[in-house]
């Protein structure tokens, strides 16, 4: 069952195959733009072609691409080889009115045409025909021909391959080769007039506004000849003050705009001259266009799979100036999150970028950099007022800010706002602008709004584990992350600084003087301190698993979450309690498509009064799955990292072949049919697409890449035949009984 997994492109490996030599698994642009391929030569007279077979042969011996020519092969001889002659606009009508019968511009199971369509093969001149037959590969046809349409083609040569291609491989490929290109971003002259402008913008003048930090005078100079010269953007562009307060933010909120990130200093290819431009960096949906905290670390464990190195690189690096001038990784980058945080994954992040390129040029700067900036970070977030209970030695989500978040939906805290309204015998709009300035004071909504902004800061918005309590709660998620710093950080410095690390002036906090040297000693008494402080407050020896701790009851929480595991990704847990957790918190927390975020039990019951939160049960999140893979792997639970890692991915891959390529934001992990409905809050981001999925979603793109390298050989050939988990298993057991009764 062992050995290396197949490569996760989905490409042919053996030189010279047949789909090699004609590319066949192009990217769409690649694809659809190349003439010659969608050219008919069997229409016309018929010019020179090579002989397939002394092709064949002639591309062993060099291993070199010869020029794009189809070969004189019949379409029945070399496997994969029929290709369809496709007039685009009428047979995706023909498509679409015979097989979407529900009208969504989707082929799924749902839908209930004869699932077969006829198509004309290329090497008969359109004269022979050929039935493509079932909801996988009809859906295929209709993103493919979506994606001919967009590229202007009229009529197209389509090769079977892509109607039939294994799905674990097709899935591979589009993430690689379409979904990160179709997530990524970068702040400048290309795309402020879109990127500054704020879907959310609830002012009665939207427009697009940048805010520039006082430390990158370069960046302010650029935006504001760019305002200048581009009059009719109506872009705002906003100095911030040195320091950022609470208040300040507050009344920046009647206009919200985007945040700037780092720059690089480049040559127009036009003009000559020296100019910006934005590091690029991948947003977690197709809708977003800033920035977002822990998303961007889930996301770069597929980009680097995928050797998109660089990409990786440039968001650690937009990380570290965020650090520099906002003080913090920010839960995004738009004005009204610059008090707010998000799990921090800094260190993790770039020493797998740095392990990449550190024979490259600038790699122990780059590492260097990210060092410092997560040192500063740790201190001037974490370790400090108001995020640390000095009590328990222990860190808590607790971000500063006033008044109501401006950033949610307009109805979002109206039966929270109501009684106050009433009270106050005002309009709901005067409350709203009267409590946002200080002008009423309400203690009590004061406290419901810190705790609300703390369940955003976690990443974790929204779930009863939180509600009404977040800001108070040590969670075993923070500190098994700050826990990660300490040793990464440690280590850091031990190994590949010489134990020795001077901080710059631009990275002291509090009392550090520039100059000042960092040694290995003090973090590793730091992560002893975390892990002892871990144990004796989060750790419940009886249940197995590790809980949130109330800093304000002075009490641990019981309900039971998928972050215990994050303990085992950290390295916090003993050999005996990671254990524990696999015979005890592993069972409860374990279903159909993977981990759960917590129990049922642990929710509670639901209603209209109190309705389903999505990071409650019965959903499942990437960053869930692949922390706890990655956990359970340290600690050499291989088999159990393999079975919730091949449960995730037929889940993915199953809703991927049954519904038209879709690839969502989060799944519900009990549903063994249609898992990408989620009936919570804020509804399922990835379903709103017209043909073909351009996409998916950031981080579950990234799982799917990720969990391909936890599954062995066997099990990601049982994934492309979309075999249950139970199945799968079954068979293994059986042939590992064949085998053993040979033996006897």
């Amino acid at each position: 069952m062992g050995g290396p997994a197949p490569p996760p492109s989905g490409l042919p490996t053996k030189r010279g195959s047949t789909d090699d030599l004609l590319h066949v698994y192009d990217d769409a642009r690649t694809y659809y733009t190349a003439e010659e391929r969608h050219r008919n030569n069997r229409a016309g007279p018929r010019t020179r072609t090579y002989s397939q077979n002394s092709l064949l042969k002639q591309m062993e011996r060099t291993v070199l691409a010869d020029p794009y020519r189809r070969g004189s092969h019949d379409e029945s001889t070399i496997p994969h080889s029929r290709r369809f002659l496709i007039q685009v606009e009428p047979t995706l009508q023909s498509l679409q009115q015979q097989e979407d019968t529900d009208q969504n511009m989707q082929i799924t199971i749902e839908d209930a045409g004869p699932k077969v369509l006829t198509l004309r093969t290329a090497a008969s001149n359109g004269y022979n025909r050929f039935d493509i037959r079932g909801t996988y590969m009809l859906s295929n046809l209709l993103q493919e021909l979506s994606l001919a349409k967009e590229y202007g083609r009229k009529q197209i040569i389509l090769d079977e391959a892509r109607l039939n291609e294994n799905p674990v491989n097709r899935l591979s490929r589009l993430i690689r080769d379409q979904f990160w290109e179709g997530l990524t971003r970068r702040v400048d002259a290309s795309s402020i007039e879109i990127a500054a402008r704020d879907p959310k913008d609830w002012t009665d003048d939207p427009r697009p506004r940048i805010y520039v930090p006082r430390g990158a005078p370069e960046q302010y100079e650029y935006y504001t000849k760019l305002a200048k010269e581009r009059p009719e953007m109506r872009l705002d562009v906003q100095l911030l003050p040195e320091k950022i307060t609470p208040d300040y933010v507050r009344d920046i909120n009647a206009k919200p705009g985007l945040l700037a990130v780092d720059m690089e200093e480049v040559t127009d290819p036009k003009t000559g001259e020296k100019t910006l431009r934005g590091r690029p960096f991948v947003v977690p949906g197709g809708r977003f266009n800033e920035l977002y905290g822990w998303d961007s670390y889930m996301e770069s464990l597929g980009l680097l799979i995928h050797d998109k190195v660089d990409l990786a690189k440039s968001m650690v690096l937009n990380f570290c100036f965020c650090i520099k001038h906002y003080g913090k990784i920010l839960n995004a980058t738009r004005s009204y999150y610059l008090c707010r945080s998000q799990p921090p994954f800094l260190t993790d992040m770039a020493l797998r970028v740095y392990d990449k390129i550190k024979h490259e040029p600038g790699a122990i700067e780059f590492l260097r950099t990210a060092i410092l900036a997560a040192i500063k970070e740790y201190h001037s977030v974490w370790v400090a007022e108001p995020r640390l209970d000095r009590v328990t030695g222990l860190s808590r989500y607790r971000p500063e800010g006033r008044g109501i978040p401006p950033e949610t939906e307009a109805g979002h805290f109206v039966h929270i706002l109501e009684p106050y309204v009433k009270k106050h015998g005002i309009s709901f709009s005067e409350f709203v602008e009267a409590y946002n300035s200080g002008k009423i004071k309400e203690p009590e909504l004061d406290n419901y709004f810190m705790h609300d902004r703390a369940v955003r800061e976690s990443g974790h918005d929204t779930t009863y584990r939180f509600e009404g309590v977040c800001a108070d709660l040590a969670t075993i998620d923070l500190n098994s992350l700050l826990f990660k710093y300490e040793t990464d950080i440690a280590r850091t410095i031990r190994n590949v600084f010489g134990d020795k690390l001077e901080v710059p002036a631009e990275y002291c906090v509090g009392e550090m003087e520039p100059g000042h040297v960092q040694t290995s000693a003090i973090w590793d008494r730091r992560a002893k301190r975390r892990k002892l402080a871990i144990d004796k407050y989060l750790w419940n020896e009886a249940e197995g698993m590790y809980f949130d701790y109330n800093t304000a009851t002075r009490a641990r929480c019981t309900y039971e979450s998928a972050t215990t595991f994050w303990a085992l990704w950290a390295g916090v847990s003993s050999p005996k309690q990671a254990a524990a957790m696999v015979t005890k918190a592993l069972p409860r927390l374990e279903a159909f498509g993977g981990l759960l975020s917590g129990t049922k039990e642990s929710r509670g019951e639901i209603g209209i009064e109190r309705p389903n939160r999505q990071w409650d049960y019965p959903y499942g999140w990437a960053p869930q799955q692949m922390l706890a893979w990655t956990g359970l792997y340290r600690y050499s639970f291989t088999e159990e990292a393999e079975r919730l890692a091949y449960k995730w991915l037929f889940m993915i891959t199953k809703a991927f072949v049954d519904f038209n390529g879709v690839v969502v934001e989060k799944y519900d992990v009990t549903r063994p049919i249609d898992p990408h409905r989620v009936d919570a809050e804020y509804g399922n981001q990835g379903l709103d697409f017209k043909g073909v999925a351009k996409e998916g979603f950031g981080w579950v793109n990234a799982s799917y890449i990720y969990g391909l390298q936890i599954v062995n050989a066997h099990m990601r050939r049982a994934l492309g035949t979309l075999t249950p988990y139970e199945t799968f298993i079954k068979a293994v057991e059986e042939n590992r009984a064949k085998a053993l009764a040979e033996l006897v």
